[in-house]
């Protein structure tokens, strides 16, 4: 018999199956495991009658999942097993395309930081709801990787340049932009999130879902789409400039994040987000995984990943510079890959 993961509470209760991840001292952060006992969950659920609705939650105040869990994927890579973080990378990327494309509602209450992975696992589903603390974001490029587990997608297809700004700045979202940037459906106080997993154990009937919403908090970044539209087109060091030279409340802190995060992540992302635009998410992740798999090899995954999270001394030593980065160096990370990813 296999024993339970302690990282997460799978069950059903009345009309409901729930899953609630329970590693809040880590951030609920996902790791290859948890990515294959939700699948399973999600699999065994699909075909049971008795379930009407899926339920995601997680504990603790501080985050529904704030990212992938990358560091046994450095510590592999910088041994030069790449092996295993192409493999966590296909399985997670399977399981966000079964949470899209699922048979029965999905509903994901989303609390706190809501980052990368969690993203992944809770923006592709039927049914997203926020809340107050929410803090949404794709902040892969600050680690050298493309935003991926289908947020690229997510990003494509923001009003106007939004996804730009949100994938070159890593700029997070509190719930009212959330909406407003299509990553969440329904802002729901979270005081009531508990009635509202109960009756949605009681009846399965997500219709319900609706009358708990309330208008959002309206977000600050919506206000600034004229700016984004007016500054983020063009190629990296194009925008940087225009940034640069720029007005704005935003202007600044966007200059600065382009200046620390990777340029060959960011050129790669710019050329991800144009080749996205109406694509399903299967598509959108087999064009994710392509730049993934080269990130190991060919990119700055590994530097940024030491950097941010083991050595933590912030002082990443990229591969290129804005000026020095080759034309074309981005696309050439999306190219077919020998053995393309197949989920």
């Amino acid at each position: 018999m296999t024993e339970p993961n302690p990282d997460l509470n799978i069950r059903t209760a009345g009309r409901a199956g729930r899953i609630t991840l329970t590693r809040p001292k880590a951030l609920n952060a996902l790791s290859w495991q948890m990515c294959l006992d939700i699948e399973a969950a999600l699999d065994a659920w699909a075909g049971d009658d008795s379930i009407a609705v899926v339920v995601i939650d997680a504990e603790g105040d501080r985050a529904f999942c704030a990212g992938g869990d990358v560091a046994e994927i450095h510590r592999r890579g910088t041994a030069g097993d790449f092996e295993y973080g192409c493999g966590f990378w296909r399985d997670e990327y399977r399981l966000n395309a079964k949470l899209a494309e699922y048979p029965k509602p999905i509903v994901a209450l989303m609390q706190g930081f809501v980052m990368g992975g969690g993203v992944g696992l809770g923006c592709h589903v039927s049914h997203r709801i926020v809340g107050e603390t929410t803090q949404m974001a794709m902040p892969e490029v600050g680690i050298g990787l493309i935003p991926d587990v289908g947020g690229s997608l997510l990003l494509a297809n923001a009003p106007g340049l939004m996804g730009r700004y949100l994938a070159l700045t890593a700029g997070r979202m509190g719930p009212g932009d959330a909406i407003h940037a299509g990553f969440a459906d329904l802002f729901i106080p979270e005081s009531t999130w508990p009635g509202v997993i109960a009756a949605l154990e009681d009846s399965g009937d997500v219709s319900d879902l609706q009358d708990a919403a309330q208008v959002p908090p309206t977000g600050p970044l919506a206000a600034e789409q004229p700016w984004m539209d007016a500054t983020l087109g063009g190629e990296l060091a194009s925008i940087l400039a225009q940034v640069s030279a720029s007005d704005g409340p935003l202007a600044e802190g966007t200059a600065k994040a382009i200046r620390r995060n990777s340029p060959l992540a960011m050129d790669t992302t710019l050329a991800l987000l144009e080749r996205q635009r109406g694509h399903s998410v299967r598509e959108a992740l087999a064009l994710e995984y392509r730049a993934t798999y080269r990130s190991l090899r060919e990119g700055d995954f590994l530097e940024g990943v030491r950097a941010q999270l083991i050595d933590k001394d912030r002082n990443p030593q990229w591969r290129d510079s804005i000026d020095s980065l080759s034309p074309g160096a981005g696309a050439a990370l999306l190219a077919p890959l020998e053995a393309e990813l197949a989920i």
